[in-house]
């Protein structure tokens, strides 16, 4: 049975993917399935398993929003119990190695957690 932290990232990962279909106009049909198949942990520690960034991170770096990435939500103090090191290691990385400002990410979600990850479904 999933823990009480799974089904939140579970819960934010599906409205994640709505929000980019509103706001970006991206539909991540294939993460999408991924979730319905292993769940919202499952599916991100698939996307971290490769050496290269999905197709779906690519198209989020290209909008300018990877703070809506898998590689940015794993990295969430709340969300870090569920992985190995080596998946924060690997999210980090690619989250650097585009630009992101890890730590300014990280500094502004411990003051104001985003909303929409409180948000019913």
């Amino acid at each position: 049975m999933p823990s009480e932290a799974e089904n939140r990232f579970h819960g934010d990962m599906r409205r994640g993917a709505e929000r980019l279909k509103r706001e970006i106009g991206y539909n991540p049909t294939r993460f999408v399935q991924m979730l319905g198949e292993l769940g919202g942990v499952g599916a991100a520690k698939q996307l971290l398993r490769g050496g290269n960034a999905s197709d779906g991170f690519t198209t989020l770096w290209e909008a300018g929003r990877l703070e809506l990435s898998v590689e940015a939500f794993v990295l969430l103090p709340w969300y870090r119990g569920l992985f190995e090191d080596h998946h924060l290691d690997t999210a980090r990385y690619r989250l650097s190695e585009h630009g992101f400002d890890v730590e300014r990410f990280l500094r502004e979600a411990q003051r104001n957690p985003p909303g929409w990850a409180c948000e019913s479904v």
